[in-house]
This record gives C-alpha cells, sequence and structure tokens, in this order.
C-alpha cells in the first residue's frame, strides 16, 4: 500500500528525541513530533508487498513476528499517504483499542517484520500509529461510543491494566455492564504504575479511562479482590469474571545479604516514583531516590531500562546496569533470519541517557552477582559479581557457569532487582480455585480463555506470563470475545 514507487523515493525518518542530558532534567515524554507531510512521506513507504507479514503477529522461535493484535497497518498506511486521517483512525481502531498504547511503549515486532526490512530499513509502523490517533484526539474525532442496547449481564474484571481495560472495552461494546476492580488507587496497572512518565504520561492513560469512564465502564480503586473484596462475593454478585491481574510476582536474587537495606524490587521503585510524581511532583519525598548514589540496576529488560532512566533523572551518581546474558551482536544473524524478531544490540533511551552522561553505555554483560555487604548500619554498600560463560549441562540444557578469577566489587548504594516475573500472585486465583500450569500461571487454554471454574476467564499476564501490551491487548479481547459467547451463546466480538 502507500505509494508504489514511496520506498525507492523516500529514506526511513524518525522524529528525533529530545536531548539525553536535557530531558533528564525532567519526567516529560522524550520523543518529538513530525509534521503531516513528513508522516505522509514515511507511510507513502510501505510497499505493495502482496503479502505483508506485518500483522500477522505470529509466534516464531518464541517471539513475535509482526502485530500480536493484526492491526490492519497496510491499509492505515495508504490512509495517512493519501492524507484520510480521520479514515486511517477508524481502521486503527477496528483492531486496537489503545493505539496512543501501543505506539507508544510497544517494540514494534511489526516493523521487525516488514517486507522492505529485508534489505532496506523498515516502514516507520509505530510512529505513524501514535500519530493517527493522537491526531484523532486533537481533532475531536475520539468520543464516547456507548452501546445502543444493554443485556442486562454483569462482568468483573479483576485488574485495569492493558489486558484488563481491552477486555472492558470489548465487553462494553457488546453491551454488557463491565465493573472493573483496581487494587491501586489509579487506574490503568502497568500502563499508570509501571511505565515511567516519560515514556508514556499519565495524562494518555487517564484520557482513555475518562472515556471508558464515560461509555458505561465503572472502575473501582482501592479495591484489592481477595483482600479487600471477596472473589466468592463477585462471583455471587456477576455473571462472569475476567482475571487480569497480571504477573505481579518479582524474581528475586536470593543471594548473600539481600535482606540490606538499599535493594529493593524494580517495581516498588518506579510504583512509588510515579506515585509520588503524580501526588506531588515528588514535593513529598515519599519515593525511592537514586539522587548522589551508586545505584546498580540487575536485569538487562524493558524494566531495567525504566530504572535506569529513572535513576538518570533522580541524579544518580554512577549507574551500572548488569546483565547476565551475552551482548546481543550488532546486525542480524543466520540463526536469526527475517521476519523473526531481530536479535541485535540496542541503545535504548535509558542507557543513551546513561551514555551521554557518564561516557559509556551502563551495561555490563554475562555478569551475576554473587553476594550483597553492607556496612555497619545494615545498608548496601557492595554489590561482589562474577563473569559467565554460557554452556550446556548433562540434561542439554544452557547454564551459566562461573569463569574463575573474574570476581569483581561494583560499589552499590541502591540496588534495583528488575529481572522479571514469575506468575500471578495467588490470592484471588486460590480463592476461586483456578487451576494453575506448570508456571504457575492461570491455566486457560489460549482462544478460549476459561479456566477450570464455569463463567470465570484469564487473560494477559496471569495467563500467558509476563509479556507484551500489545499481547496483553490481544488476550483482553479474546477473553472478552469467548466471555460474550458464554453470556449470550454467539458474539460478534472479533
Amino acid at each position: 500500500m502507500g505509494k508504489p514507487t514511496g520506498f525507492m523515493e523516500y529514506e526511513r525518518e524518525l522524529p528525533k528525541d529530545r536531548s539525553p542530558l536535557e530531558r533528564v532534567k525532567d519526567w516529560r515524554e522524550f520523543h518529538e513530533h513530525f509534521s503531516q507531510a513528513k508522516l505522509q512521506d514515511q507511510g507513502a513507504r510501505c510497499m505493495d508487498c502482496g503479502i505483508p507479514f506485518c500483522h500477522t503477529g505470529q509466534l516464531i522461535s518464541g517471539m513475535a513476528s509482526g502485530c500480536p493484535i493484526n492491526n490492519l497497518i497496510p491499509e492505515w498506511n495508504d490512509l495517512v499517504y493519501r492524507g484520510l486521517w480521520q479514515e486511517a483512525l477508524h481502521r486503527l481502531h477496528k483492531t486496537n483499542n489503545f493505539p496512543e498504547f501501543t505506539g507508544r511503549v510497544c517494540p514494534a515486532p511489526c516493523e521487525g517484520s516488514c517486507v522492505l526490512g529485508l534489505n532496506e530499513l523498515p516502514v516507520t509502523i509505530k510512529n505513524i500509529e501514535c500519530a493517527i490517533i493522537d491526531n484523532g484526539f486533537a481533532q475531536g474525532w475520539v468520543n464516547p461510543q456507548s452501546p445502543e442496547n444493554r443485556t442486562g449481564k454483569k462482568v468483573a474484571i479483576i485488574g485495569s491494566g492493558p489486558s484488563g481495560l481491552a477486555c472492558a472495552a470489548q465487553l462494553n461494546y457488546a453491551g454488557h455492564w463491565v465493573t472493573v476492580y483496581e487494587r491501586a488507587d489509579r487506574v490503568g496497572g502497568l500502563l499508570m504504575y509501571g511505565i515511567p512518565n516519560m515514556k508514556l504520561d499519565k495524562a494518555i492513560v487517564q484520557r482513555r479511562v475518562d472515556l471508558m469512564s464515560a461509555e458505561g465502564v465503572k472502575f473501582v480503586t482501592n479495591a484489592a479482590v481477595g483482600r479487600d473484596i471477596s472473589a466468592a462475593k463477585l462471583k455471587d454478585e456477576f455473571d462472569a469474571i475476567v482475571l487480569c491481574c497480571g504477573a505481579t510476582k518479582a524474581r528475586d536474587l536470593p543471594i548473600p545479604g539481600r535482606e540490606l537495606d538499599g535493594i529493593h524490587f524494580a517495581m516498588d521503585f518506579l510504583y512509588a516514583n510515579t506515585k509520588s510524581l503524580l501526588n506531588s511532583d515528588q514535593k513529598d519525598g515519599r519515593y525511592i531516590s537514586g539522587k548522589d548514589k551508586h545505584v546498580i540496576v540487575v536485569g538487562g529488560g524493558d524494566t531495567g531500562t525504566d530504572c535506569v532512566g529513572t535513576s538518570m533523572r533522580h541524579g544518580c551518581k554512577r549507574l551500572t546496569q548488569v546483565e547476565i546474558l551475552p551482548r546481543p551482536p550488532d546486525t542480524r544473524q543466520p540463526d536469526n533470519p527475517w521476519p523473526e524478531w531481530p536479535k541485535v544490540h540496542k541503545l535504548d533511551y535509558g542507557q543513551e541517557e546513561a551514555k551521554a552522561r557518564f561516557g559509556a553505555d551502563p551495561r555490563i554483560y554475562l555478569t551475576t552477582g554473587e553476594k550483597f555487604v553492607g556496612d555497619c548500619n545494615g545498608r548496601v554498600k557492595e554489590l561482589h559479581v562474577y563473569v559467565v560463560e554460557w554452556g550446556k549441562n548433562e540434561q542439554g540444557a544452557f547454564i551459566p557457569k562461573r569463569v574463575p578469577g573474574s570476581e569483581k566489587i561494583l560499589r552499590a548504594d541502591l540496588v534495583l532487582l528488575a529481572m522479571g516475573f514469575v506468575g500471578p500472585e495467588e490470592t484471588v486465583l486460590a480463592q476461586l480455585g483456578v487451576e494453575r500450569d506448570q508456571r504457575s500461571n492461570a491455566k486457560a487454554e489460549y482462544g478460549e480463555f476459561s479456566t477450570n471454574i464455569p463463567g470465570v476467564f484469564a487473560a494477559g499476564d496471569c495467563r500467558r506470563g509476563q509479556s507484551l501490551v500489545v499481547w496483553a491487548i490481544n488476550e483482553g479481547r479474546g477473553a472478552a470475545r469467548e466471555c460474550d459467547r458464554f453470556l449470550m451463546g454467539a458474539t460478534e466480538l472479533t
């Protein structure tokens, strides 16, 4: 789609981000924006490729290839190229309830599988997606759309992250009365408190929540199901329940000295930071500060990057990011062919900021912790690490092996553990009697989303494990479809 010769006439361009040394002075989003004329040129690069892989959403080698929610990417790229922005918004909303979220935080597996990316730089899909929805709000085209008829059926959704919000939007569209329970004081789950403001402005999240409220979705905050509200009570009061409570049990680092002060899970750090920012512009001091500290982030994923970016804005004295995996290659390797997600080295926003200030990428690879050492007050002062090499054990599984003589001591005033998540918390699932799979997630087949308890469904990270926002939206929409089918005997939801 787009201009037939556009990919030959226009180079891939992205708007420049704000300068790293300037943007660390505030909590505003760091991305700049293109003019509509520039965006139309980028839309023109979308080839008439015949078989577009960008919207396939299939799993290859355990990673998403193409868009998991099957966004109609060639269609809205073509519409943007032709200046038909409202029509592009309509096509985008057909598959994606929240393009303002995915257009900001999705790693864009669609671009990794773009056909143009076989031998050129791929189309700037993510940037165009974000521009379509932002322009839609700016033009007043995004308004509450309440259902014409109500079914009288009531559905409780536990958790207001991306899967819960997507599920709520779809079920409300189908005419059911939807109530979303959120244990935090604000709606949004990880969108609100797990992703920092400079990456996803919370006004963007609240804008969508307000829109959904106007459409008839009821949100109940400060309501921890299983503690403040019994799961059994919800089972009695509602016709169906959808579990969208996430995978919030963090992976720990159980080495000597773990009990020392100054060692925190990443989510505790990020949650407190955003809450203080929203409540008082951090004037209340109720957050874990990295100011003037030697900060160590353990873990090299997106959450680790967010800890790096947050610590930089606090004004940390030094920052080191410890990663047990090897440094990815600079280019695709033969065992990572298109259309797989390209496993290549990149400098994300947090590392870019640390490099600008300290002169080097803060990440050290193939390294893991041996022990924490504290001072006489019981506060962490050092992390002892060593280098590993990966090899196979007798069972053929890859495991890290210690490299003798590679020990090193890192100064540490604040340690943030960002090593991923191991599954959902047990309270709600246990109270409802929901079966678990081998990874402790709610046992529910993908595509069906029904648990062993009739009328109880599961979606998002609590079902599939820690994953992308776009997969959470996919699952929330799928669970809504199957919940609607359960309630009505048939469904028109997609």
